[in-house]
């Protein structure tokens, strides 16, 4: 039986006839603004839109869940689009306080093929990370503070321009944060503070002219 295809006006379903020349990266996020907006940043990046193999989506419609929920939603979808070469789902953990069904939210996706970026305690830590490091343990909203101790923001907005020129340092310093978790033995969700989010970034530019 063939596979659905669903479009759900979010421009998900891909026009017959046409050559297939970039990859494409399908994203679902927990937050409804912050990641879309830095998602949205990165796939302007004339590296990204222009000259790279790379086609970025955000399922919009999709997203705005807890992570279990958000994986189910990136099952269904994969199996429903045929031609997305990769399907994401950006989550969180939280603190002091988790998500429920976190485990399970991480052995779905594992058994789907779907990809995590999970951070830890949420997206905000990733956008601090761009401006520099940070070791200590950190709380959702004590990470919300950081982030706006960096860049001057106010809300959930996130200023593409600003972020984008900065993307390399805050991919180092995840990895960095994640070798140093690995080396002290701190396994996820005790990495706190982290951010798999440098992941998808290395998948993506890695069919950029930057990153081949």
């Amino acid at each position: 039986m063939a596979k659905r295809q669903s479009g759900r006006g979010n421009g998900l379903k891909r026009r017959r006839g046409t050559r297939r020349t970039k990859r494409t990266f399908l994203v679902l996020c927990e937050g409804a603004v912050t990641e879309p907006e830095y998602l949205y940043a990165l796939r302007s990046l004339r590296e990204v839109n222009e000259v790279a193999s790379v086609e970025i989506r955000v399922d919009r419609a999709r997203s705005g869940k807890v992570p279990l929920p958000l994986v189910e939603a990136a099952i269904e979808v994969k199996e429903q689009i045929e031609e997305v070469d990769e399907v994401w789902c950006l989550f969180d953990v939280e603190a002091p306080q988790p998500h429920p069904n976190l485990a399970q939210a991480l052995a779905r996706a594992r058994n789907n093929g779907i990809e995590i970026a999970v951070s830890n305690p949420c997206f905000e830590i990733w956008l601090a990370l761009h401006f520099d490091k940070h070791n200590a343990w950190l709380s959702s909203d004590e990470a919300v503070r950081l982030r706006q101790r960096r860049d001057g923001s106010t809300g959930k907005e996130v200023d593409g321009q600003r972020y984008m020129p900065l993307r390399d340092r805050a991919v180092q310093n995840a990895r960095d944060l994640s070798d140093s978790h690995a080396k002290n033995g701190k396994s996820f969700p005790r990495d706190n503070p982290s951010s798999g989010v440098y992941r998808l970034l290395e998948a993506i530019e890695r069919g950029t002219s930057k990153g081949s």
